[in-house]
């Protein structure tokens, strides 16, 4: 029903089979204020064209990190994709190293927190290499029962 809301009328019939245009997908009140909502639907659209346009099947999964029945660690593994996409891995090594968190809280905030940073990447880099993969974010956010809640601003 969401999906075929999104559609012209005349395609409301097919809505499982035609692609959705991000336009449209972007209006969704889960995405409307969003930083992240290009990236949101470059990370689940399965679009050849580039486009980030969504299929029935890209819409659900979409929908589903987003749902409060989703798990933590579903949640933290499209979050990390799409801090990853939102060019957040600065350096694109597949970590996000302090370098990179400090970019990421000056684009969220517009000012620096550097012994805020500190703390975090100290808290969380489990290998102690001086970056946060995938597995060490997962655990980060295991360990905090409101990360669904205070991480909506990216899904």
């Amino acid at each position: 029903k969401r999906l075929s809301d999104l559609l012209p009328k005349e395609e409301r019939e097919n809505a499982c089979s035609v692609r959705v245009p991000k336009s449209r997908i972007l209006t969704l009140p889960e995405l409307r204020a969003n930083p992240f909502q290009h990236r949101i639907c470059r990370v689940f659209s399965t679009s050849d064209d580039g486009d980030d346009s969504m299929s029935f099947e890209d819409f659900l999964d979409m929908l589903s990190v987003f749902s409060d029945s989703a798990t933590s660690d579903v949640k933290s593994h499209y979050a990390f994709c799409i801090l990853k996409r939102a060019r957040c891995d600065f350096d694109d090594d597949g970590t996000l190293d302090k370098k990179d968190l400090e970019k990421l809280v000056n684009c969220l905030t517009g000012q620096g927190e550097e012994s805020q940073l500190s703390n975090i990447l100290e808290e969380s880099d489990i290998d102690k290499d001086g970056t946060i993969n995938l597995s060490e974010f997962q655990h980060v956010v295991s360990r905090s029962p409101d990360f669904a809640s205070s991480f909506k601003i990216v899904l």
